[in-house]
């Protein structure tokens, strides 16, 4: 078959098919012209999840007539002034325009600022109209209408009206937050009005996005390396997702889904998140133009790093030191999970008719021999003399009552109320029992003066109960204790050199000459982690040593494990992790069990060592370790507020 010279109609066809892949992606290119031409205002109407009409209007700028043909021609811009290592907006290939209308009808109406009139200019499947004179007071207002509709192939593929809808609002979400300063507005006949207003400062504009619950379950995020700078807010740990949708990543302002800035994250969340569960956190990276390629994909998604080993290390240690300085932090979620629970207990409740008068005067007090009367429930109407729940007649009573032991429960089908400080089975809790159940000093001790409080009570053998200054804190025993030993066991690991076991017969790993020399680059550090390599021949590596604590395993999978993740991020945490896991499972295996009975000075000790453990707000596997319930919540249960 012979070579020729491909239709330009065609050749922008196949061009449009990298950079439009679905309605949001013309949102994304049109938006971000507006960005870039200084828009303060930018709004956004759909109809047909984007396939039937897509309209942006912006009060940017705007584009000059003698401007607004080369806009619609390919590899025209006015953007790369400076080239490909400087470049400081959104857009900058001049792809967008004439992709879009070589596969929809595009219309652009614009008012150049000072100038004295409007123009429009029309490109119907890639035949250009114009520009002629149209009314528009300024700004820019760009129309795509009919979206693949002469491209069936591509059409067939698109999902429902209300899936794209949804990818067009996530888009501008993620524009949003990039720009704080900026009003949008999305609408249209399928979606409900949906507005950002201009926020003072990103704060601000997260709570918009994300929501208040967000703003308050987030750590802030500030770190800076080799004048590579981050900041942001991530999500506390047990503050989590089942996907990824949550995650916002910017570049330089410019959103991105970069694989290496997503592992960084999990990395970060390492050791305190489950393996099912997703972060939810938005960080920017601010760098020099000129150590970032933007430039490596039509849709302008990923990016290359000159130095990602620097950048990803840069992510993970600013999140694991975040997590470690904030302290004990419980998301708010667990504590709203329990009160949505028990108010849907309470509906199914039907409470009795609220009818006291007994003491009133001329109630049943002074009629005490009267016969009672029926209430709408079945039940005889209150008589003071005869109940035994009665008002004190005087404070010399009151202070009896006081002196008075609780009473212990012998012979009720239901279970004990007992105190955990007690190693008796049978033991059953009483006032005077409690002061000989702690050392001097522990039961004293103000619940304020402490984050997690004071010990009061342990529930089913697991759920340590803390009085604190604000509430009442419910503490999962064995997840606690988990962490301590974890961070115990990898403080005593990583302190210093870890032990190896050298092999009788060194194990031969063959490799790419390529995969060899990364690895022995990176031989020294491995060896502070038990791991003996060197070089053997030009493609192959000879492991003498492993760490002793991972005993028998597959070395060569190791091996080839740590030249992927070299290759790909420039890091080497395979072994590390691997260490981690062995190390969570010894502390899963060896704390505190389930169903065993602390006494108050166990439980007291646990919650102080709580306080000064790192991470200790959630467990090895991401549970949380204690739920907190703010006094001023389960007073609005009981109807005090």
């Amino acid at each position: 078959m012979p070579i020729v010279q491909l239709d330009e109609h065609l050749i922008d066809q196949i061009a449009a098919g990298e950079v439009v892949e679905r309605p949001a992606s013309v949102v994304k290119e049109l938006v971000e012209n507006a960005i870039d031409a200084g828009a303060t205002r930018i709004e956004i109407a759909t109809a047909g999840g984007g396939k039937t009409l897509l309209r942006v209007t912006d009060d940017g700028c705007g584009i000059d007539e003698s401007e607004l043909a080369l806009a619609v021609r390919r590899h025209c811009t006015s953007k790369l002034s400076g080239g490909l290592e400087e470049i400081a907006t959104l857009g900058f290939r001049g792809e967008a325009l004439p992709s879009i209308g070589s596969i929809a009808r595009l219309s652009i109406r614009s008012r150049a600022a000072g100038a004295g009139a409007a123009y429009e200019i029309a490109v119907d499947h890639g035949h250009c109209d114009g520009p002629r004179p149209t009314a528009l007071s300024r700004g820019t207002v760009v129309e795509v209408r009919d979206l693949f509709q002469k491209v069936p192939a591509r059409l067939k593929f698109l999902k429902s009206d209300r899936a794209e809808s949804t990818a067009i609002t996530d888009v501008v979400k993620r524009l949003a937050l990039a720009e704080p300063e900026i009003r949008f507005e999305i609408s249209g006949q399928d979606r409900t009005t949906t507005v950002f207003p201009a926020a003072r400062d990103m704060g601000e504009r997260i709570a918009q996005i994300l929501g208040e619950e967000f703003s308050q379950n987030a750590a802030e995020i500030t770190a800076e390396r080799e004048d590579v700078r981050l900041s942001g807010l991530a999500g506390l740990p047990t503050f989590s997702r089942g996907n990824s949708l949550q995650q916002f990543l910017f570049v330089n302002g410019r959103p991105v889904r970069d694989k290496m800035l997503v592992s960084a994250l999990r990395g970060g969340y390492a050791d305190v998140m489950a393996k099912d569960r997703h972060p939810v956190a938005v960080l920017f990276l601010t760098l020099d133009p000129a150590f970032v390629d933007v430039n490596v994909h039509p849709a302008k998604a990923d990016v290359r790093f000159r130095d990602p080993g620097l950048v990803r290390g840069l992510i993970v240690g600013a999140l694991r030191q975040t997590f470690a300085e904030a302290g004990l932090r419980s998301s708010s979620e667990g504590a709203a999970g329990i009160l949505a629970r028990m108010r849907a207990k309470a509906d199914l409740v039907t409470p009795a008719p609220r009818r006291f008068d007994g003491f009133a005067p001329g109630g049943y007090a002074a009629n005490a021999h009267a016969a009672p009367r029926e209430t709408g429930n079945g039940h005889g109407a209150y008589e003071p003399a005869a109940s035994p729940f009665r008002p004190l007649a005087s404070a010399a009573e009151a202070a009896e009552m006081e002196r008075r032991p609780a009473p212990v429960s012998t012979g009720s089908s239901h279970a004990e109320t007992r105190f955990a400080g007690f190693d008796e089975p049978g033991t059953a809790y009483s006032a005077e029992t409690i002061e000989g159940a702690a050392p001097a000093g522990v039961t004293s001790a103000p619940a304020d003066d402490f984050p997690l409080g004071a010990a009061r009570a342990q529930l089913h053998g697991n759920y340590i109960v803390a009085e604190t200054e604000s509430g009442l804190v419910i503490v999962d025993q064995h997840a606690a204790h988990e962490r301590l030993v974890y961070e115990a066991l990898k403080e005593a690991i990583h302190g210093r050199a870890l032990a190896s076991q050298m092999l009788l017969i060194p194990e031969i790993v063959d490799l790419t000459a390529e995969d060899a020399e990364r690895l022995a680059e990176h031989a020294e550090g491995l060896a502070a982690l038990g791991l003996h390599i060197e070089r053997f021949g030009p493609a192959a590596i000879a492991v003498r040593e492993t760490p002793a604590i991972l005993g028998q395993g597959d070395i060569a999978k190791l091996v080839r494990d740590l030249s992927d993740e070299l290759a790909e991020f420039g890091t080497s945490d395979t072994v590390k992790s691997r260490i981690d896991h062995i190390a969570a499972t010894i502390a899963c295996h060896g704390s505190v069990r389930s169903g065993r009975v602390l006494k108050l000075d166990e439980m007291n000790a646990l919650l102080r060592q709580m306080e000064k453990t790192p991470s200790a707000s959630q467990c090895n596997h991401g549970r949380p370790t204690f739920i907190e319930l703010g006094l001023a919540d389960i007073e609005k249960m009981f109807g005090r507020r």
